[in-house]
């Protein structure tokens, strides 16, 4: 059985805006090796639209913004099985399938009783609905040394406490440090 993780950037007010997020080596490499360690990719429309520009950089494509550091995580996440839920999009491509909101539990279950590694989530509306039918097994946050004064906030909305047990925790040179939460199965 696959665990589903959630992966997510967050300041320390809560804020879950990927542009407030710390774009260095050190984060994009973790992040690299966090997407690696993922059988497959489960994304709403919003990300996994948002998450398409590394392709581009992946196959050399790549914007003036981009750094060399960068490419790797663009290879990790152009390889990856992606997984879109989505009711508003007709198809996806990019090694993608799609998921309508209605087949969500049903799918998610079945994507995690098959063998493997593990799936990764991130994003904002996707993951707080995959939090209330609890279906995540992992929390890991990159807790970022930042005040944003603004939202998303993180699983704003859900309606049950989730009580979570500290697995492992690591510090990056520029604050950040990620946090990662096993969910109690009571």
């Amino acid at each position: 059985m696959q665990k589903l993780r959630y992966t997510i950037n967050v300041t320390l007010d809560g804020c879950v805006d990927h542009r407030v997020g710390i774009a260095d080596a050190e984060l994009h490499r973790f992040h690299a090796q966090s997407l690696a360690r993922a059988d497959a990719l489960l994304y709403g429309r919003v990300t996994y639209e948002m998450m398409a520009v590394w392709r581009d950089v992946a196959h050399g494509l790549a914007a003036d913004w981009v750094e060399g550091w960068m490419v790797p995580f663009a290879q990790t996440i152009d390889r990856a099985k992606k997984h879109v839920v989505s009711g508003t999009l007709d198809s996806v491509d990019w090694n993608a399938d799609l998921i309508r909101p209605g087949e969500l539990e049903a799918r998610v279950r079945a994507l995690k009783a098959q063998p493997g590694r593990g799936l990764l989530t991130g994003g904002v509306t996707l993951p707080l609905a995959l939090a209330k039918l609890g279906l995540i097994d992992e929390y890991e946050f990159v807790i970022l040394p930042r005040l944003a004064g603004h939202g998303p906030r993180l699983l704003d909305g859900l309606t049950t406490m989730i009580d979570l047990t500290l697995v492992d925790r690591s510090e990056f040179a520029s604050g950040a440090v990620v946090v990662r939460y096993e969910a109690n199965r009571g």
